[in-house]
């Protein structure tokens, strides 16, 4: 199954950090990345900083469309007043399909604050357990994913040592 999570991290750096292991893992075969973006609000920054590494192949090239329209969409587009409202609309309509629905929009936009970070991750097949202990003492919190209830619990139990 196709999961979409998105990680929010108390410090500007983490995500990268997280991005790092997440890529280890991947090569050790503990996880399949379809595709991560990573966003890094310094502190004294205007807005935050949005990147994504262009996975390779055939597969994964419209990836990059999504990660620009949902980020660009979230954050570099106005901030005030009605244009959030309108901004936060046109993607809820572009993101149908996906499982990401308007509360995960809103929340992504409110979490991601001056001073922390987030990886969005596309994957599959990951060994959980393997995965939770490489991402121990990160600071890290689920913000947004595409999981049922049932799956989300299981994700926070194994990425928080039981403390969701």
């Amino acid at each position: 199954m196709t999961t979409f999570t998105v990680w929010k991290f108390d410090q500007a750096e983490r995500a990268e950090r997280a991005a790092y292991i997440i890529k280890q893992a991947e090569a050790e075969g503990l996880v399949k990345v379809l595709d991560h973006a990573v966003v890094t609000w310094p502190h004294g920054a205007t807005r935050p900083e949005t990147h994504h590494e262009h996975e390779s192949g055939h597969r994964h090239t419209g990836w990059g469309a999504f990660w620009g329209l949902v980020l660009g969409g979230l954050f570099l587009a106005p901030i005030a007043g009605a244009a959030v409202g309108a901004g936060i609309g046109a993607l809820v309509k572009a993101t149908e399909g996906t499982g990401i629905d308007r509360d995960q929009l809103e929340t992504i936009r409110a979490e991601i604050t001056e001073g922390t970070s987030a990886l969005f991750l596309v994957t599959e097949h990951g060994d959980l357990d393997r995965l939770g202990e490489r991402f121990h003492g990160l600071h890290k919190r689920l913000i947004a994913t595409n999981l049922t209830d049932g799956e989300r619990e299981i994700l926070l139990e194994t990425f928080s040592g039981g403390n969701p």
